[in-house]
């Protein structure tokens, strides 16, 4: 909740470049729409020590070889700064996700450059992997 709050009261927020929204449950988290990397949503979760942000990618199952393709992400992982691919089950199905971390003690300027920067890495990843997919993502 006072993360939440931290940055409903940032300029970011104030000035409509993000959206955040609380999202309650078991494991409370945030919700965060990146309007200016084409309304992206990211999810923020404070676990333990740490603040984790993340964003879904695609299905693994939209991969056109997913044995070759994650060979490729763990050749090339490192274009990604700050950021880390992996694969997570949601709703029951494989999908490749990119998320960050940082101390939960972290500046809010921390925690706004972590998901402005996993943001921008996402939205690169998808232009350097799109070929892999069998749709465009």
């Amino acid at each position: 909740t006072a993360l939440c709050d931290a940055l409903a009261a940032s300029d970011r927020v104030r000035l409509g470049a993000i959206s955040v929204e609380l999202v309650e449950g078991a494991e409370p988290g945030l919700y965060l729409t990146m309007h200016d990397y084409g309304d992206l949503p990211l999810y923020m979760a404070v676990v333990g020590r740490q603040i984790v942000v993340e964003a879904m990618l695609w299905p693994v199952s939209q991969v056109r070889d997913p044995v070759g393709f994650n060979e490729e992400l763990l050749r090339t992982h490192k274009l990604f700064p700050l950021s880390t691919l992996g694969i997570e089950t949601i709703d029951g199905e494989a999908v490749y996700i990119m998320f960050g971390a940082l101390s939960s003690a972290s500046s809010l300027a921390d925690v706004l450059f972590e998901a402005e920067t996993l943001a921008d890495n996402v939205i690169r990843a998808t232009e350097a992997y799109e070929w892999h997919l069998r749709e465009a993502a």
